[in-house]
């Protein structure tokens, strides 16, 4: 490993003289080369989920494990988008003239060798790459082993790319020959590498950020929030809650737990659990809730909801319901169970709605909107690296930006300090 860490920290120098022109061009070669390889792709897919299948892997896992033809044209989409972003690198974020007569510029450059932690979905590995490439960074992919053929099959896609551009296809480097012992060792080669971003389950990113001697941006499971407010308009509240939950349940801004306010919760509740039944939503409820749907829905199959369940990413067709008495109640719920990802208020209230998005301390605050628009692609960034949940370096969608630090270049004429 320590071989292909040292490869993959000295290739950096060769994208440093990258024209955008040709990280364009390299970009439009690697969807090419994705798109002729669709076939071993999606057959290198197949054994995977076939493997996951026979060891019971849980449904959420497979569901991001698996790929068809739409997530192909996804990943293609993602590669002709970055391709097409405005390159990030060199760009003056700013410039002054100091009493000296001393010019001053600060300029946007790569942040060097960043390697990505994740699981199941092979998608990440080209959207992952791509940004990297496109931001000048080296990056480092540790993919999970349950889609260790599918990431192996694009990976050599995007390598055919570089090689036919002459670029050292090291700058891509797959750790594929990867035991669950090395993970330790990883994290702690600083020599080699300047980032580390993991995306997974919490136990993961935990040990990671407590073990790491490397800088970590913490891409942390989705414990989202929706609270619905008594002057919500209630229509919206449905369509909204049924958008955050079911419309992907597999994605970490999927809604979780929603907070109900006690004035509006017998109406609003009913129509909500009959949507529910419908979709085959699986309620947790707190004791108010349990009670009342049990009278209105007898044959109503809902769990008695704890603080293990408002824990919980479910990834799932499950959600926890909880009614409150106010505002403040809700938020003391959130501070105390949210991972800092999304969270929205529902409200016609425009006081609420302001303290809301003023006191809770996560990455993404929605007002009257899904928390599902937690997304790179929906934000305008193009691909991301993930939702990031730390307060620095990146935070919510990591995009090129993200990818990016500064450094100062200063111009003189012969100046001395005094």
């Amino acid at each position: 490993m320590v071989k292909r860490l040292e490869l993959a920290k000295s290739s950096q120098k060769t994208l440093l003289n990258l024209t955008p022109n040709l990280k364009e061009k390299v970009l439009l070669d690697m969807l090419e080369e994705v798109k002729n390889a669709k076939f071993e792709i999606l057959e290198a897919n197949k054994l995977d989920v076939m493997a996951a299948k026979s060891a019971n892997l849980n449904s959420a896992l497979i569901e991001r494990l698996t790929l068809d033809d739409k997530k192909i044209d996804a990943i293609l989409a993602s590669l002709l988008d970055t391709a097409r972003l405005k390159d990030p690198v060199g760009v003056v974020l700013d410039g002054w003239v100091n009493y000296a007569g001393l010019k001053f510029q600060k300029v946007a450059i790569p942040i060097g060798v960043v390697c990505v932690i994740y699981e199941s979905r092979p998608n990440v590995t080209a959207e992952v790459a791509s940004l990297c490439f496109k931001s000048s960074n080296v990056c480092i992919l540790k993919g999970g082993k349950e889609a260790k053929h599918s990431n192996l099959a694009i990976v050599s896609a995007l390598h055919k790319a570089l090689v036919k551009n002459g670029i050292d296809k090291n700058v891509i480097t797959f750790l594929d020959d990867f035991k669950r012992e090395d993970l330790i060792n990883l994290i702690k080669m600083d020599k080699f590498i300047d980032v580390i971003v993991p995306r997974g389950g919490s136990e993961l990113v935990k040990f990671i950020s407590q073990n790491s001697s490397i800088p970590v941006i913490k891409h942390d499971k989705g414990m989202c929030h929706i609270y619905i407010d008594e002057s919500a308009n209630l229509a919206n509240a449905l369509k909204i809650c049924i958008n955050a939950k079911c419309q992907k349940p597999s994605a970490c801004n999927a809604v979780e737990t929603l907070l109900i306010h006690k004035n509006i919760a017998n109406e609003f509740l009913l129509n909500l659990a009959n949507e529910f039944v419908n979709l085959g939503v699986e309620i947790y409820g707190c004791e108010k809730t349990v009670v009342f749907l049990s009278k209105q829905i007898p044959n109503l199959s809902i769990k008695k909801a704890n603080d293990e369940s408002y824990d919980t990413e479910y990834l799932d067709m499950k959600i926890n319901v909880k009614i409150v008495h106010n505002l403040d109640e809700a938020l003391d719920h959130i501070e105390r169970f949210s991972s800092s990802h999304s969270e929205a208020i529902i409200s016609e209230n425009f006081t609420n709605i302001e303290r809301f998005l003023n006191e809770v301390d996560s990455a993404c605050l929605y007002a009257n909107a899904s928390t599902r628009f937690s997304d790179g692609y929906e934000f305008g960034f193009g691909a991301e690296v993930g939702i990031s949940t730390n307060k620095l370096h990146a935070r919510g969608p990591m995009g090129l930006s993200e990818l990016t630090t500064y450094k100062y270049k200063i111009i003189g004429q012969g100046q001395v300090r005094k």
